[in-house]
């Protein structure tokens, strides 16, 4: 029913089957009340492209006119809209007026039977800091209501509400149980109240602790999330849908949306925007028309959410969400909130991306591409010894250019080390080529937060390894200190160092020494002398990217791992016969994935194995762990050589 085509982190561009058609998330579903059409949704689907939206079921129900027609006709025809439409059942109005005189199982079924594509249950709404023993009491009602509903939803998709105010525990457990019942999309409600005060920091947490319980193979609506400042920041949290009736309530009120904020039409001096709308009037004509404002917020909405689908196919949304959290006090609170939910984060993150990594301020440093690398610093790198380390200051990349006449004068005069103090992090110069260090933009000029996280890093990673003598390099005061110490120069291979460096940080500690042997034959590009391939005799164990400076792992080179390293490290497990096809050299599909690795990441070289241990082909994930096992749709991992029997 749904397959992601792209990602980037927790965001995601995927497709939702429905009977009326195909929905490409993440997409937007503007609210549309029945009682009152501001804009009819088939001129939605031709100004705007809108591609599906909502509508209340519970205010059609109430209404004996609507019912009667939506019951005889169908709900498409009760809106004149052949697109796929989406039901809600009454529960934000429970939260409104109090209770709402309909049982869960009469609006399901209602639902169901004026055609509705995607259906909502009455799920109880938990409000904001409510005691956490009447929001337990919430989510075990929701959760009973969410299998009844299930039972009886009959071919129509079916949308779960995601209960708990504003404890994590109970969000993520009740993400968890429904999990497991037969329910099609997973709806995180009772989050209005904060969106409407700005709370977006508990915004965070409510959304972040659902999603570590939730399959990550169902798509993820946010109810109400209907403004273009959030949207980024909700893609990036793991929404796929969003919907709201904010663009008619704002014009209603004279408001305008812009990805920044809310800008109110009278106050508009000078024409700051040029959509269709925008283009043709002036802030004079706005002033005057309710449904052009309305009109102009819809515009903005899917401008911001194209924004967004073309910062995950760049693989740049970290940066977008940066730029529009930075546009309000409390969006930055929400950023820096995403800090702490890191290690969670990681497991979804891209090794490698298709962008630079653009430095925006101090939080751009708590991303989990860079937390990652800092952790695996401390956990995989070996120095080639541990005698002295000499420590340069940030310098243009890559490093071992900048410093090239420093290193070989002070690698003639001792047994030495080299680390960068980069605002990226401690960069031990044989690493200085490998994403996302070489591929990063940062300012000349930084702040103290900044500075004070580089040597807060800095000092770890040389408590972490203990070199005996740290020399911090600044002029000839330096190399007089160096000559000082009892160390005689050592010479080493380092185009051996730097892929040793680099095998144990992408493919783990110990997979240097299995590939790298001394002997093994380079191929350097005859343009640039960096080296392009790694041979052992006649076989073919690496290649070494231009792009992002990591390797691409080659059949004879995974043979090596493979018999390297215990199951199931690297290794993506699949059924017997499928691993055939793979042999073959045809794709790795979800729903044959038996098991995997817990530590393998998008984007990562992978073993393909067949539930023998028998490698079968040498691939790159798509998915984490927790992704192959639960979908049961699209690719798991991209076959790059297959590997036939021996």
């Amino acid at each position: 029913m749904f397959e992601f085509k792209s990602r980037d982190g927790l965001g995601r561009i995927g497709v939702l089957e429905t009977k009326h058609g195909p929905v490409e998330t993440p997409n937007l579903l503007p609210v549309i009340n029945p009682n009152q059409l501001m804009i009819p949704p088939k001129e939605m689907s031709k100004k705007f492209g809108t591609s599906i939206i909502i509508t209340n079921a519970y205010i059609i129900s109430k209404k004996a006119d609507l019912k009667e027609r939506a019951l005889s006709e169908g709900v498409h025809s009760l809106l004149d809209f052949d697109g796929p439409i989406m039901t809600d059942s009454g529960t934000f109005q429970s939260h409104v007026y109090g209770e709402v005189p309909v049982t869960n199982e009469e609006i399901v079924a209602f639902q169901r039977d004026i055609g509705t594509d995607i259906g909502s249950i009455l799920d109880v709404f938990s409000e904001p800091f409510a005691s956490k023993e009447k929001t337990k009491k919430a989510v075990e009602e929701t959760l009973e209501r969410a299998v009844a509903a299930s039972e009886i939803k009959g071919k129509m998709i079916l949308a779960g509400g995601i209960q708990g105010s504003t404890y994590p525990d109970l969000r993520e457990e009740c993400a968890s149980k429904m999990s497991e019942i037969r329910i099609d999309i997973s709806a995180i409600g009772g989050v209005v109240p904060l969106m409407e005060n700005y709370q977006f920091s508990a915004l965070v947490d409510v959304v972040l602790s659902s999603k570590k319980g939730l399959d990550p193979s169902r798509p993820v609506h946010l109810y109400g999330a209907g403004h273009p400042m959030i949207f980024a920041l909700a893609t990036l949290l793991g929404c796929d849908m969003f919907d709201s009736s904010s663009y008619a309530k704002y014009a209603k009120d004279g408001r305008m949306m812009f990805p920044d904020g809310t800008r109110r039409v009278k106050d508009l001096a000078h024409q700051i925007c040029h959509c269709p709308v925008c283009s043709d009037l002036t802030p004079e004509e706005l002033k005057e028309d309710e449904v052009a404002i309305a009109e102009h917020n819809l515009h903005i909405c899917y401008n911001e959410i194209r924004m967004v689908k073309q910062a995950i196919h760049e693989g740049s949304l970290w940066e977008l969400v940066e730029r529009r959290c930075s546009s309000h006090p409390d969006m930055l609170s929400a950023l820096r909130k995403l800090k702490e939910y890191w290690e969670y984060l990681e497991r979804f993150e891209s090794t490698s991306k298709r962008s630079s990594f653009y430095f925006t301020s101090v939080e751009s440093l708590y991303r989990p591409l860079i937390m990652r690398y800092n952790s695996r610093l401390l956990e995989r790198y070996s120095p080639p010894t541990k005698k002295l380390v000499v420590v340069f200051p940030e310098a243009s990349k890559p490093y071992s250019r900048s410093y090239v006449e420093e290193l070989k004068d002070i690698s003639s005069m001792v047994d030495s080390a080299f680390l960068v103090e980069s605002v990226l992090g401690p960069v031990p110069i044989e690493l200085d080529e490998m994403y996302p260090l070489a591929q990063s933009l940062v300012p000349e000029t930084l702040d103290v937060e900044t500075q004070n996280l580089m040597k807060d890093r800095t000092a770890e990673f040389l408590r972490n390894i203990g070199f005996e003598n740290i020399v911090h390099w600044t002029d000839e005061e330096s190399k007089k200190k160096l000559g000082e110490l009892d160390t005689k120069p050592v010479e080493r291979n380092m185009d051996i160092l730097r892929l040793r460096a680099l095998a144990d940080m992408q493919f783990g500690k110990g997979a240097g020494e299995a590939l790298i042997a001394e002997d093994v034959h380079l191929v350097k590009s005859k343009r640039t002398g960096k080296i392009r391939n790694v041979l052992f005799g006649d076989k073919h164990l690496l290649s070494l990217r231009a792009r992002d400076g990591m390797f691409t792992l080659r059949a004879e080179g995974a043979k090596v791992l493979h018999d390297e390293f215990p199951s199931p490290r690297m290794r993506v497990i699949v059924e017997n016969e499928p691993g055939q096809f793979n042999r073959e050299g045809k794709n790795v599909f979800a729903k044959f994935v038996k098991e995997c690795d817990e530590g393998i990441r998008p984007r990562d070289e992978v073993l393909v194995v067949n539930e023998d241990d028998e490698l079968v082909a040498v691939a790159r994930a798509l998915m984490n762990r927790e992704e192959m096992l639960s979908f049961s749709r699209g690719i798991a991992a991209r076959v790059r050589e297959g590997i036939p029997e021996s």
